[in-house]
């Protein structure tokens, strides 16, 4: 798979005002592990690579375990390895996401206003639908994943070091 367009070059504004959007949410009161971990099961819907790839690496770099990041796709059957506001992010992540087929339900409006407020629920519905736009941007224009291309740079250089012996 390849890169078709680099959209970062050819629409900086618009990439821009995306990066604006992502500001805005990381000053939220929503805990930066909540926003990457909503950004991660968004991403698992969406089976898109590339933020797959990136949000695991953030919330390893944030010191979560691999067996939460594991889980997310799985949070509804981990216990209380999730907190409660961790579950309703996830859930009202999956049903804004699938809004298609979901219509967003009351019981789920309902379920994520138990434990966030107003603000809250705002910008976390906005962490939902950036996520799902940055996916979209990657998965039509075909991101490379950085665990991809690490693994093409050690493949091509292990190439040449068995092209120089052989």
């Amino acid at each position: 798979m390849s890169k078709r367009l680099d959209y970062n070059q050819i629409a900086p504004v618009g990439v821009k005002a995306l990066g604006g959007v992502y500001g805005y949410v990381m000053q939220s009161n929503l805990s930066p592990i909540l926003i990457d971990l909503v950004y991660l099961r968004v991403s698992q819907i969406n089976n898109c690579a590339y933020c797959l790839d990136m949000h695991t690496r953030d919330l390893l770099k944030k010191g979560q375990k691999i067996d939460k990041i594991a889980l997310v796709q799985a949070w509804a059957e981990a216990g209380d390895l999730f907190d409660a506001r961790e579950r309703a992010a996830l859930a009202w992540a999956e049903t804004v996401t699938r809004v298609a087929d979901t219509g967003v339900p009351d019981q789920a409006y309902q379920a994520a206003r138990a434990v966030f407020d107003e603000r809250d629920l705002v910008d976390l519905t906005l962490a939902v639908s950036l996520m799902n736009a940055y996916n979209r941007m990657a998965i039509s224009f075909r991101n490379t994943p950085q665990a991809v291309t690490e693994a093409t740079s050690q493949s091509d250089s292990q190439s040449g070091k068995e092209n120089r012996q052989g």
